[in-house]
């Protein structure tokens, strides 16, 4: 089959199966007297386990390597098994990560104030710039935690102003319990 009938038949995009190609990821197909790239079902199978990798989000350098034990099919599984520890490590992470983000956007979508409407009340903005000034923020906490690992903060006079009407609202929001 041609490279077409190969991207439909794996759901793939033709560029994704010329890099997979040419990162040896999947072997080279054969060419036709025309030119043309002949592919095999060997090619579709390689491809669909790629492209089943790819969704469990594993990265391509580790999918060339489970790729490498399919053809070594006698070897011993505990590397397989290592890799795929190693994977769990990391979505376990950015799970973690992802459920602080959603926290704190959680926290930040408390900040808007039902009874205000305008731009300059807004409770989410004023979170925001205060977060840019550096004040209550877990963030900037943990950047002062590690200051060697930190951007510089901004100075207060370059950051953006906050109204004086919007500053009020802030500060009565922090009061209330």
């Amino acid at each position: 089959m041609r490279i077409g009938e190969l991207s439909r038949a794996a759901g793939v995009d033709v560029e994704t199966i010329r890099f997979y190609e040419k990162s040896g990821v999947l072997p080279r197909a054969e060419r036709q007297a025309n030119g043309y790239r002949s592919y095999g079902p060997a090619h579709l199978e390689r491809l669909a386990f790629v492209r089943h990798c790819r969704a469990l989000d594993i990265p391509l350098a580790d999918v060339q390597r489970l790729l490498a034990f399919l053809d070594r099919p006698g070897e011993d599984c505990g590397d397989i098994d290592q890799l795929v520890a190693t994977h769990l490590v990391r979505v376990r992470a950015r799970l973690a990560s992802m459920l602080a983000l959603e926290q704190q956007l959680t926290a930040l979508s408390r900040a808007c104030a039902t009874d205000s409407h305008t731009v300059a009340e807004c409770g989410i903005l004023q979170e925001l710039v205060a977060a840019a000034h550096g004040e209550a923020c877990a963030c900037h906490a943990l950047a002062e935690a590690a200051p060697a690992a930190a951007a510089p903060a901004m100075p207060r006079a370059a950051a953006p102003s906050v109204s004086p009407p919007a500053a009020r609202a802030r500060a009565r929001r922090r009061k209330q319990p």
